[in-house]
């Protein structure tokens, strides 16, 4: 069952869940829309796709699933797991440092440590790619990526909210496309445009 074929058979602790991840007020940059879900994982789900924009161009993107499970799940050692991603172009000196992929995790366990995020059992890659045309593509100029893939059991049942996951995710998509992360409770603003 997905969150938009609930009913009142779902169980209240995904139902508050779920009230919790549609009140969420998300930065300016980003633009936020509920997609369809996984349906073999868990019995319930709600998907997330995310876009970051800058001047109207995108400049990352991202998703989140949240799973419930309410028999619990071993491999999760929980009732919840979020699953994400969050990508963006990035300079190519930096896909050539060693320390990327740690610092791009850094950003995740950072983000949710920050915001007071209670979970376990993270895991999770990140990948930076550069692709060089050649040939007839040889006047393209080349890209740069880094893609951050983890998963997490937010710890969600003794009454602790989903928001501090949510923030923290705004913000590993800000970090991963280049944009300042404000504290927490600190509303960013956009640039003036010159007229």
């Amino acid at each position: 069952m997905t969150a938009r074929s609930q009913d009142e058979t779902t169980p209240p602790e995904f139902r508050a869940a779920l009230a919790e991840l549609r009140a969420a007020v998300w930065r300016r940059e980003l633009s936020v829309e509920e997609i369809p879900s996984p349906q073999r994982i868990a019995p319930h789900s709600i998907a997330l796709d995310a876009e970051l924009l800058r001047d109207d161009d995108v400049i990352g993107t991202g998703r989140l699933v949240l799973l419930y499970d309410p028999a619990g799940n071993d491999a999760w050692d929980g009732r919840f797991r979020c699953v994400t991603f969050a990508k963006a172009e990035v300079e190519p000196e930096m896909v050539r440092d060693p320390l990327l992929a740690d610092v791009g995790w850094s950003w995740l366990v950072e983000a949710l440590d920050n915001h007071g995020a209670s979970y376990r059992e993270p895991s999770g890659t990140v990948s930076a790619v550069i692709s060089t045309p050649f040939g007839g593509l040889a006047d393209d100029p080349g890209r740069a990526e880094l893609e951050i893939r983890a998963s997490w059991t937010p710890n969600l049942d003794a009454g602790r909210g989903l928001g501090a996951h949510l923030s923290a995710w705004e913000d590993l998509l800000s970090m991963t496309a280049g944009l300042p992360v404000a504290p927490p409770g600190v509303v960013t603003l956009s640039p003036r445009r010159r007229r």
